[in-house]
């Protein structure tokens, strides 16, 4: 194999040891190989492989990322990442993701981005209303793979991207001769005077048994923008817990069983209805959110046999979001209408809930196989899904929001062929079988519906040397239509039964650099950049000329989106730097403008400076942002620059020993700025004080 004879061996086990070591920055600082987020292991493409080796565009954030952030939100993690941007508000209640230009804060439109949390699938879709509810104090790896060729692992319609969330794992707190630790950690945020707490408890009673059992409560006030004024719907009250065992057994250890089960509940007094965005022009309400996931795997590494690498998932997830106590908006002058719970869309006035429960079983194995020259990886699996959607309000079903039942079976394989010349080629299909079927309140005219969606792919990847390599890929996939796409109605329009699935064709080529000694002896340089082109066929809308008695959406848009993202970190014994840039242009065909999902031109630089002998690391972070212009003038926004600074510090020895400390100011300048794909302004200028301790034995 090309570049694994040094260079991927190098990545691989340095990877390996971030992924399992809690104490890999430390092990770094002692003069071990420089190491950057391109190196690491990404577990969701298929075979382990380094970002750096993947012929797709993919960014591994670790915990080490995901603590140092102290994020409110998941949407806070992906300020460093190209081609994601968090959509909606940093509202917890209204948290969207958009990647590469695809996804807002509109119903079904986060269907065109997967996301999942241990391998369960989350989808949440209400008026006005987030799609994510997790608390990122639960997770420590988050996984982001942009563009259609995810669609063969995790799911057709995938014409953003996947977003993998994982939980964190008692062995990510125990080493090997350890039996059991404790980390305490609290956190301090200036602006809205938050605070928060979380215990974890880790404990191995006996060779092939862990346990871990977390808990975390967070509160926050009003946030403030850079001009002082109050950004509604900011404050809440958060809980959330995890429990999680994993059990490991046969004769070399290659078997394991795990079960899991994480809870996010958030609480909102009084806050505005509209979570994703806005002053309040929809009312005020007590919103309580409730996020659940559960999981029961099985897997066999089959160790010394390579025709069974298997794994057996068994998920549940359940997302709920209540409105109680709903105060109407007041007439916003002479002569307008005073809105009050009532029939059709006068419902959105009224205490309501809705929610999804899915369960989903797959299984997948991974054989390997080869000779001569090739080294080949066959991945191979089934997946079956049932959701059900539920609402009411306090004067019975909604029509804008109707009840239904989603159900999916797929088949699907990824190969992998690896010769000894560096090329790499990864075909992929996946066929899948959606059955959709209203619930009893759905509006009359809904009718059963099936579709087939087709996801085939062929990526590939070239090492010209040591450091260089060239991938691209072509990738198709077929979306169905939502739930609320097929059976929503309002004004007086009928279900749309007529929709056909929609089309994503997408094209990507890039150019990878890894380097070793580069300036100075041990550090490490890596680049990846990453052009796309997607051509989207059959979009669903709604028709501007839909009206009563005429189907509420229609297979009516045409467009296409393209752009470049590049993704480099530089690491030294002393010195560490990242940026990300990301550009995407998009058209509609119909009008010529531009996507109103379509992100500004971002780019993100962060630099800093180690002292590993006393356990520092600081550093700044710039992120300036374009001006846009899109097709809706909430989406279109001015140019803007925010600077952030941040200091960690893990004492080596003396008393202090086991302690970590973080501190960080955001938005140092106190700047005033709208991100275009969010409603509204960014928080202004915020001290972060975090403190953890950890006891083990």
């Amino acid at each position: 194999m090309a570049r694994g004879n040094g260079i991927r061996a190098a990545l691989v086990c340095g990877a390996a040891a971030a992924a399992l070591t809690a104490g890999q920055a430390a092990a770094q600082d002692e003069g071990g190989t420089a190491y950057t987020p391109l190196g690491r292991l990404v577990l969701g493409a298929g075979t382990e492989k380094v970002a750096i080796d993947t012929p797709q565009a993919v960014t591994v954030l670790e915990e080490e990322d995901i603590e140092r952030e102290q994020p409110t939100t998941a949407g806070d993690l992906f300020d460093t990442v190209p081609g994601v941007q968090a959509g909606g508000s940093g509202r917890v209640a209204g948290e969207t993701f958009n990647i590469r230009g695809i996804g807002n804060a509109e119903p079904a439109s986060q269907s065109r981005v997967v996301v999942n949390v241990d391998g369960t699938p989350k989808f949440f879709e209400q008026y006005r209303t987030g799609t994510f509810f997790g608390d990122p104090a639960l997770y420590k790896r988050v996984e982001v793979l942009r563009g259609p060729a995810s669609s063969t692992l995790y799911g057709s319609g995938a014409i953003g991207g996947v977003i993998n969330f994982t939980t964190k794992d008692a062995a990510d707190f125990l080493a090997p001769d350890e039996t059991a630790a404790l980390r305490f950690s609290g956190d301090y945020t200036s602006n809205g005077d938050g605070a928060g707490a979380g215990v974890i408890f880790a404990t191995r009673p006996r060779e092939g048994a862990e346990f871990l059992f977390a808990l975390n409560r967070d509160t926050s006030g009003d946030i403030e923008d850079g001009d002082g004024a109050t950004l509604a719907g900011t404050d809440f009250d958060r809980l959330s817990g995890l429990v999680k065992g994993t059990f490991r057994f046969g004769e070399m250890q290659d078997q394991a069983l795990r079960l899991s089960y994480s809870r996010t509940e958030g609480d909102q007094e009084d806050t505005t209805v509209d979570q994703t965005g806005g002053s309040g022009g929809f009312g005020t309400a007590d919103v309580e959110s409730r996020d659940e996931t559960a999981v029961v795997a099985y897997s066999h590494a089959g160790a010394g046999n390579p025709w069974l690498d298997l794994e057996v998932t068994l998920s549940w997830s359940d997302t709920e979001v209540v409105q109680n106590d709903l105060v109407p908006p007041p007439p916003t002058g002479p002569g307008a209408p005073q809105f009050s719970c009532g029939p059709g869309f006068s419902q959105f006035f009224c205490d309501k809930e809705a929610a999804y429960e899915t369960v989903t079983l797959k299984a997948e194995n991974t054989i390997a196989f080869g000779g001569g020259a090739w080294e080949n990886y066959l991945t191979f699996g089934a997946q079956v899904s049932q959701q059900e959607r539920t609402a009411t309000s306090r004067v019975g079903a909604m029509d804008f929001h109707p009840e239904g039942t989603d159900t999916r079976a797929a088949l699907y394989a990824q190969g992998e062929f690896i010769h000894d010349s560096g090329l790499t080629l990864i075909p992929g299909l996946r066929l899948e079988r959606i059955e959709q079927e209203p619930g009893e309140t759905a509006p009359d005219g809904g009718q059963d519906k099936s579709f087939t969606a087709v996801s085939p792919k062929i990526a590939a990847l070239y090492e010209v040397n040591d450091s260089w390599s060239v991938f691209g890929s072509l990738a198709r996939t077929e979306r169905a239509p939502t739930l609320d796409e097929l059976y929503s109605t309002s004004a007086g329009r009928s279900p749309s039964m007529n929709l056909d699935l929609e089309v994503a064709t997408s094209a990507e080529l890039g150019l990878a650099y890894a380097g070793r000694d580069v300036l100075a002896q041990g550090d490490s340089l890596e680049a990846k950049v990453t052009a796309f082109h997607n051509d989207l066929d059959d979009l669903i809308a709604t028709p501007e000329d839909a009206g009563p008695g005429t189907p509420n959406r229609a297979n009516i848009d045409e467009a296409r989106i393209w752009g470049l993202e590049l993704e480099a970190a530089y690491d030294a014994e002393r010195w560490f730097g990242q940026a990300a840039y990301s550009l995407v242009r998009s058209e509609d065909l119909s009008t010529g403008e531009t996507l109103t999902d379509t992100p500004a031109d971002n780019l993100a630089l962060t630099l800093g400076w180690k002292l590993p002998e006393h356990g520092v690391r600081m550093g700044w972070r710039g992120v300036w942002a374009g001006d846009i212009t899109t097709a809706s003038a909430e989406t279109s926004g001015d140019s803007y620059v925010a600077h952030d600074l941040f200091v960690d510090w893990t004492p080596q020895q003396g008393p202090l020993e086991g302690f970590t400390v973080g501190l960080a100011v955001e938005n140092v300048t106190d700047a005033t700025y709208r991100p275009n794909l969010q409603l509204d302004n960014a928080a202004g200028r915020s001290v972060k004080l975090a403190l953890t301790r950890e006891i083990s034995w």
